[in-house]
C-alpha cells in the first residue's frame, strides 16, 4: 500500500459510489490505473465489501442496546456454539469476545424495548449464559464506518 492507495481508501470510505474516474482525478491517476488499484485492494482483502449505510430510525431499528455477556463456559466448542446461535439473530450487528470482566459484548438494534425483551427471551432459550447485562444507548454522539488509515503501513513511494 502506498500513499495513493490510502487516498483512494479514504475517498471510498466516504462514498463507495464515487465514480472511478473522479477518484482517479482526486488522487492524480487516470481511470484505468485507479481501477486496477481498487481491484487489487479487493483481491487482497483490504476492501472487504461495499455497502450502503442506512438510517436506523428510517428502517425501524432506532434503539441500540449494548449487551454484556458472562459465561462459565470457556472452551472452543461452547464459543463456536454461541457464535452460531448469535449468527441467527439479525438484531445483533456487532459481536465481540472480550478481555476483562465481560466475556462477550454485542451491539443489538431493535425498534423498542419490547422487541429487545423478545430478543432476550429467544437468546436465553437457545444457550445457557451466566449473566446478561443490557445498556440502552440514550443518544449517538459519534458513529462512523471509516477506519483510520493513519496506522496503515505505507511503502515509501518517494524512492
Amino acid at each position: 500500500m502506498d500513499k495513493i492507495d490510502r487516498k483512494i481508501l479514504t475517498l471510498l470510505q466516504k462514498d463507495a459510489t464515487m465514480p472511478v474516474a473522479e477518484i482517479g482525478r482526486k488522487v492524480g491517476l487516470s481511470t484505468t490505473p485507479c481501477w486496477r488499484r481498487i481491484q487489487k485492494m479487493e483481491e487482497d482483502g483490504v476492501i472487504q465489501r461495499r455497502v450502503a449505510v442506512l438510517d436506523p430510525a428510517k428502517v425501524n431499528v432506532g434503539v441500540t442496546v449494548f449487551v454484556s455477556v458472562k459465561t462459565n463456559e470457556h472452551n472452543d466448542g461452547w464459543m463456536r456454539k454461541f457464535a452460531g446461535v448469535i449468527d441467527e439473530f439479525h438484531e445483533v450487528v456487532e459481536f465481540y469476545r472480550m478481555s476483562g470482566d465481560v466475556d462477550y459484548l454485542m451491539r443489538v438494534v431493535v425498534p423498542d424495548i419490547a422487541a429487545y425483551d423478545a430478543f432476550y427471551k429467544r437468546l436465553i432459550s437457545r444457550i445457557n449464559l451466566t449473566d446478561v447485562s443490557s445498556a440502552f444507548a440514550m443518544g449517538q454522539i459519534k458513529y462512523t464506518t471509516a477506519l483510520p488509515l493513519d496506522f496503515a503501513i505505507v511503502v515509501d513511494d518517494d524512492k
